[in-house]
């Protein structure tokens, strides 16, 4: 019998925009992420990432006023994205609101692209101001020593390639915190809107 490929599996909340539902999203979308063989360090990394995209929504994208965020994720067997968009303000400039230490709300820290960058293989951000943003984030579970990821070949096993869209989330980390992209063709580092 020929081996069907993995039929892509898919989750989406609509969510009012209110802080506490940023709890609601991470903890649904790391539950959702679990079908997939990410360590438990991986699904916190993930978790931290999905809260700062909701929060940059709740608070930036509306101001904490009434709005509704839509939380999407999804997989096809290999990697893991999610999608986390607003109908709120928009993001002028997208670069500037990507920098380290930048936020339009002088209480907040401004690292929340910072962490996704970070803690994910790439993050997309499109937005039109008075409109909304749409936020995208990308993970694939790191293999394992000795392991292969399901229905991947055998060569697929080997140290993870950088061109291949995983990396390691030290050295993400680093490049964010020294607020640089190193041409990897991933999208730079950034800090909250």
């Amino acid at each position: 019998m020929a081996r069907r490929a993995a039929e892509p599996r898919w989750l989406e909340l609509r969510l009012p925009s209110l802080p506490e539902n940023v709890g609601v999203a991470r903890v649904a979308v790391a539950a959702f992420a679990a079908q997939l063989p990410f360590t438990l360090s991986e699904l916190e990394e993930i978790k931290v990432a999905v809260s700062e995209a909701v929060t940059n929504a709740v608070v930036h994208g509306y101001g904490h006023g009434q709005g509704v965020v839509t939380v999407r994720a999804g997989h096809d067997g290999h990697r893991l994205w999610v999608e986390v968009a607003d109908s709120g303000r928009g993001i002028a400039d997208i670069e500037q609101a990507r920098q380290p230490a930048f936020s339009t709300d002088p209480e907040r820290m401004g690292m929340g692209f910072a962490f996704m960058e970070a803690f994910m293989d790439q993050v997309d951000v499109e937005s039109v101001p008075g409109a909304g943003t749409v936020v995208r984030l990308y993970k694939r579970p790191r293999p394992q020593e000795g392991t292969r990821l399901p229905d991947e070949p055998a060569a697929a096993a080997g140290p993870a390639d950088p061109g291949e869209g995983l990396r390691d989330p030290a050295a993400s980390h680093r490049e964010a915190a020294a607020g640089r992209s190193e041409g990897t063709g991933r999208a730079g580092p950034a800090a909250s809107r």
